[in-house]
């Protein structure tokens, strides 16, 4: 029977998994079978996290949450120490945690702030990448590793040229680490979102003039929902997606072509 999709055994690290997109990947992830460890850097938000997937999965041996910020290197390897130890290994990881940007214009900008969002959005992936790839090339039994980009890395988005910035950079990271890491049988890929209703977008996607000027141009005539991420973790995940690598996959109601 043709089950690629069944991710019963199979063990995932969700960054940033406490809301939003993450959230929406951790839930699906579950879903299909797998047990999950989710990372957030607000304890109180990652705890609720952890209680309401629990619930909703009926398993909570399968759910473990872990408090961390992922621009710091010592979090992460303390993270990673202690989800594999929860999880037994680590089989795809999903470098999601990220920060937007304050819409700044670039002559306004300081350094502080254009290095606060590399610090999360590129080091952070940097440094979860790195800890997933060591544990996933010391078992030999591969892997996924996925990171969560945005069209903001294929689209010019004005007074957002630092967050921009950090998701193509993020997109080169993942063709190199493709290249690099498939010796291993790792895999890796990026998700680029779209308009997403999160917190993260609360403010943009309740603005009516800002929903005058955006919703005419998503073919799918919808803000996207962090349940519509679920079905692309998944994949990424599984063993359908053995010989997809170094791919970035847009998720966005048709946004980037029209």
């Amino acid at each position: 029977m043709y089950q690629p999709f069944n991710l019963t055994g199979r063990a995932a690290v969700v960054t940033g998994g406490n809301g939003g997109i993450g959230y929406g990947m951790a839930s699906a992830l579950l879903a299909a079978g797998a047990s999950v460890a989710i990372w957030g850097s607000n304890a109180e938000k990652t705890q609720r996290a952890r209680l309401q997937l629990a619930q909703d999965c009926g398993d909570a041996s399968r759910v473990h949450a872990f408090v961390c910020d992922v621009g710091d290197e010592a979090q992460v390897e303390a993270a990673f120490t202690q989800s594999v130890a929860a999880l037994g290994r680590v089989d795809a990881c999903f470098a999601n945690a990220g920060v937007s940007s304050k819409g700044v214009v670039l002559t306004e900008m300081s350094l502080e702030e254009f290095r606060r969002v590399q610090r999360v959005n590129v080091e952070g992936v940097f440094l979860t990448f790195r800890a997933a790839a060591r544990h996933m090339a010391q078992h030999g039994q591969g892997g996924s590793l996925v990171a969560t980009a945005s069209t903001a890395a294929v689209e010019g988005a004005a007074r957002n040229s630092h967050y921009g910035a950090s998701k193509g950079a993020v997109t080169s990271m993942v063709r190199a680490l493709a290249v690099e890491l498939a010796r291993h049988r790792i895999r890796v890929n990026s998700i680029l979102p779209g308009w997403i209703e999160t917190d993260m977008t609360e403010k943009s996607v309740h603005n009516s003039k800002f929903a005058d000027a955006v919703l005419p141009r998503i073919p799918v005539r919808r803000w996207g929902r962090i349940e519509d991420f679920g079905g692309i973790a998944v994949y990424l995940a599984s063993d359908a997606s053995a010989y997809a690598t170094g791919e970035q996959f847009l998720i966005d109601g048709g946004y980037t072509k029209f």
